[in-house]
């Protein structure tokens, strides 16, 4: 009996243990058995370290111990940390950085797991810390591969202050009074919240709307495109794109903002803002109508900083008197685990009415043509912009995205000038044209990608479609006296009538195909193949009526133009990168063959151009760190000519300047060559930054001005006697040309002092430019030199006194090669100082003023303007988030700047009225909801680096 019992316990412990191997055994004893996999070897471990107020900690030391494992790590940028080959799954870890409280957890992990991510690391402040030291492990801005991240915890704004006022105390930051906003020399063409186009992606929209107090990080990206985002493949040269992500504890709640402002001589300016944020969920509208006006001179942007060598102007503004407005919505979700869309509209108008007073100087080979034109014209639009944004994560190994676009813009104008010319060419014309035009355009992008099982292998494809419909019907009315020579200047012998009426329409139709294919080669490098064609056709068409004295129409035949030209372009690239932890470097080439067809209807002749470039992949980055980079990379782009160059016709619809069309014209190329260099050193608060563009163009497109003798009449009333004599007319024809080049450098160097309480910032831009044109069938070159500087300190000692004094200077010298061209060198010195005196608590004065000195323009078109704005505010309510404020614009009358365009054949001086003198009295409330940071399923939602949300 004894042994049998004995049997029995050893046959119930096989069992069990049998039990215990078999894990996933069904409660049948007859259901299929699964063996519980066996502990692996080694295993990877990682995870995220942040502090209290949920910002990553960066170079915190982790430490973990097992009885089989000692390994030390430490973490980045990100605040990640990851340890490899870890031979236990049970161990501990600790956790120190200076500043925090070290702490250490014991963790028990499924040893069959090769992964183990760990719950985010919260890291509590040392609590015997001196109340004098301030130790924050995490720099104020690092350096990626095509990002600038800043910290925006590390400059301090005021409560109620909006995203602008926030941009304007980082380094390489220039914001503008009309919202532009300009990083390291470079204009920032697109507003992301949390990675996601946000209202549009209007920039002005964003930064003046969104609350500052809401933003973790700013980041200034390199954008190449969705394509290149998927595949890291990159083609041409980015777009620079503003992301602004928020803080953890600021992602769940709504926000609202309120202003209504009324104005002297019939000024408004109101605005609703509402947002509601829930993780990726946004929803929001925005709205502003204004009646204010352009070129109001604020310490901000003083003409431009990015190179160009098109204008000069003391005054950021435009000039003229604007009212515009118009509502905007957005709408982000995540539909479902798979799917996330993006959506906005926006209606938008524009009505601006502006008087002009231009005086320049036309050279040509014969000599030069002054001239004076004044003019008062009125220009009414509006803009209606919808899209929509799909992404579907189908499996972890495919990936698309759709996105449709629309849009519709329609403008009318009208515009009466008065044109007079002395010397080579003598005449006055007076004009009463006006135009017509709208132009609906729609679109779609598709974007696939499949992901291979082997790491980095990956195929995608992307297919573009657009179609715009530009429709524009204008009058033109013109009387144009001539006259025989600069000696009977003012007695005119001849006259002439134009009364004409001029439809136009360009239909567009773009496609573009590429298709990406990426190879791993080894653990740090990869080939990669790139194949796109685009196609853009166009057809256009001009007829052309004239209006006799009783208003009735005739068609001029010998005016009318239908023209059909396409241009193709195909690109083929292959490329090996190599990607190691310091250095990055792309070597590869490019074919490019390109195809220009054309044709006029009723003309015999086609056009028929074919063209091969093959041209080199290059990009290197060297990053010492994440706050030290270097990067150069050359780019290259064909261009097609436009419709009014290559039509083979001779265009007198304007009869004082004939266009003359070169079907024999070929695409312009261009290469590009950047090189930048960027260093933050965390210990001294110093930034500086670089970056040096040069670009050459083959076969530029140029004009060839020709001035040509031609007969003009007058029957006279009386006798009936038809009068004929001649006048120079400028005829304007095309060419293909070399030898035109830009070399443009911009700077930043940014210095701060006692936690930013004093920040000294230098920026500067030197550009130099070589342009090339034609006049009467001579070749004439034009060389023009820019350097612009700028430095701003910004002094904010303590919590009641802001002070910011500016002083730009800027100097632009050309000279051309004709014999009688003249010289130009101007030079604007700008002192300037803004600020904000906060007194009683809830009181408020802030000021601008700003004194040019204009040098090298005409002394009877300008003077030396001193503009003084101030304001005061008061605050209402327990959170102080009700403003009273009165402003007073331009309180000495003196925003009368001159705005310079310099081109290869002359040169343009512009005086707009600008009626900025003004007084508005305003009332804005904001208002705040929040609860908490988003969670799913009782725990925090992870983030990816642009702020998007993990669901």
């Amino acid at each position: 009996m004894k042994k049998l019992y004995l049997l029995l316990v050893i046959t119930l412990l096989t069992q069990a243990l049998f039990a215990q191997r078999g894990g996933g055994r069904s409660g049948s004893a007859r259901g299929p058995s699964t063996p519980l996999s066996p502990p692996i070897a080694l295993r990877e471990v990682s995870g995220i370290v942040k502090d209290t107020s949920d910002n990553t900690v960066i170079g915190a030391i982790i430490t973990l111990k097992s009885k089989t494992d000692t390994l030390r790590t430490a973490t980045n940028t990100d605040g990640v940390f990851v340890l490899k080959n870890v031979k236990a799954a049970t161990f501990v870890l600790t956790i120190s950085e200076i500043g925090f409280a070290t702490t250490t957890r014991k963790y028990l992990n499924n040893d069959a797991v090769k992964h183990i991510v760990l719950d985010p690391i919260v890291l509590k402040p040392e609590n015997n810390m001196l109340k004098t030291v301030n130790i924050n492990g995490t720099p104020s801005i690092t350096y990626k591969t095509d990002t600038v991240e800043y910290k925006a915890s590390d400059y301090k704004v005021r409560e109620n202050a909006t995203v602008d006022e926030l941009l304007k105390k980082m380094e390489g930051m220039e914001v503008g009074s009309d919202g532009t906003l300009t990083h390291q020399g470079q204009q920032v063409m697109k507003a992301r919240l949390n990675g996601k186009d946000y209202a549009g992606g209007n920039v002005a929209q964003a930064i003046q709307t969104l609350p500052a107090d809401i933003v973790d990080k700013i980041q200034i990206v390199d954008d190449y495109g969705d394509e290149a985002a998927r595949t890291g493949v990159k083609d041409g040269n980015p777009q620079k794109v503003l992301n602004i992500t928020t803080r953890a504890d600021r992602s769940v709640g709504n926000i609202a903002r309120l202003t209504a402002g009324e104005g002297s001589d019939s000024r408004y300016d109101d605005r609703v803002f509402g947002q509601r944020i829930d993780a990726n969920q946004q929803i929001g509208v925005i709205a502003n109508f204004r009646n204010t006006v352009n070129g109001v001179a604020s310490t901000g942007l003083n003409g431009a900083s990015n190179g160009s060598l098109g204008s000069q102007s003391s005054s950021g503004g435009s000039g003229g008197t604007t009212k515009a407005g118009g509502p905007a919505f957005n709408y982000r979700d995540d539909w479902g685990k798979k799917i996330e869309v993006n959506m906005s509209y926006t209606y938008a108008y524009n009505d601006v009415y502006s008087i002009n007073n231009s005086v320049g100087k036309q050279y040509s080979s014969l000599g030069n043509t002054n001239f004076t034109n004044n003019s008062t014209g009125n220009n009414n639009s509006k803009t209606h912009t919808a899209s929509f944004d799909m992404e579907y994560n189908i499996d972890s190994a495919n990936y698309m995205r759709f996105t449709p676009t629309y849009s519709f813009s329609g403008t009318n104008s009208d515009n009466l000038s008065q044109y007079y010319q002395t010397g080579v060419i003598n005449q006055t014309s007076l004009n009463n044209n006006g135009s017509t035009s709208s132009s609906p355009t729609y679109g779609a992008v598709l974007f696939y990608q499949h992901i291979f099982k082997k790491k980095r292998r990956n195929i995608s494809l992307q297919l573009s479609y657009t179609h715009s419909d530009a429709q524009m019907n204008s009058m033109q009315e013109d009387s144009i006296l001539y006259y025989r020579d600069t000696i009977t200047t003012g007695t005119p012998f001849l006259d002439s009538l134009v009364h004409r009426v001029i439809q136009r329409g360009s239909l567009t139709n773009s496609y573009r195909a590429s298709l990406t294919y990426v190879e791993p080669v080894g653990p740090l490098s990869q080939f990669e193949f790139n194949a796109q064609y685009i196609y853009r056709g166009y057809n256009n068409n001009a007829y052309t009526d004239n209006v006799d004295s009783l208003g009735r129409t005739f068609q001029i035949d010998s005016l009318t133009n239908v023209y059909h030209y396409s241009f193709a372009e195909t690109r083929i690239a292959l490329n090996y990168r190599i990607n190691k932890p310091k250095y990055s470097l792309s070597l590869g080439v490019t074919a490019i063959p390109t195809l220009l067809q054309g044709e006029r209807q009723g003309y015999a002749g086609t056009v028929d151009h074919s063209d091969f470039n093959l041209i080199p992949i290059f990009r290197y980055m060297y990053m010492w760190s994440r706050q030290e980079r270097f990067s150069i990379n050359y780019s290259g782009t064909p261009t097609e000519p436009t419709f009014n160059e290559l039509q083979p016709f001779t265009d007198l619809t304007n009869p004082q300047n004939p266009v003359i069309g070169n079907p024999d014209l070929k695409p312009s190329f261009t290469h590009s060559i950047n090189a930048i260099y960027n260093d933050y050193i965390a210990n001294s608060q110093f930034n500086v930054s670089a970056n040096v563009n040069a670009s050459f163009v083959n076969n530029q497109v140029v004009t060839n001005n020709i001035l040509t003798p031609t007969i003009v009449t007058k029957r006279n009333p009386t006798t009936g006697e038809t009068l004929r004599d001649t006048s120079l007319i400028p005829y304007t024809h095309y060419t293909n040309l070399n030898g035109a080049y830009t070399v443009s450098g911009n700077y930043n160097v940014a210095k701060q002092y006692d936690d930013r309480k004093y920040n000294l910032e230098l920026n500067g831009n030197v550009t130099y430019g070589r342009n090339i044109a034609m006049s009467n069938n001579v070749e004439s070159f034009s060389s023009t030199w820019r350097f612009n500087e700028r430095f701003g300190p910004r002094i904010d000692p303590n919590d009641w006194l802001e002070v910011n004094p500016y002083v730009s200077y800027n100097v632009t010298t050309s000279s051309n090669s004709l014999p009688d061209a003249l010289d130009n060198n101007t030079k604007t010195l700008a002192l300037s100082v803004d600020g904000k005196v906060y007194f009683l608590q809830t009181w408020m004065i802030g000021y601008s003023a700003s004194k040019n000195y204009v040098t090298g323009i005409s002394s009877n078109v300008t003077k030396n303007p001193f503009v003084v704005n101030a304001y005061f505010e008061k605050e209402f309510f327990k959170k102080r988030n009700g403003i009273l404020s009165v402003q007073f614009f331009d309180i000495l009358d003196q925003n009368n700047f001159i705005n310079r365009v310099i081109t290869p054949t002359g040169y343009t001086d512009t005086k707009t009225n600008a009626l900025s003198r003004y007084v508005m009295v305003s009332f804005r409330m904001n208002l705040q909801q929040w609860s908490g940071a988003p969670k799913r399923h009782g725990k925090l939602m992870q983030r990816r680096g642009d702020g998007s949300f993990i669901e």
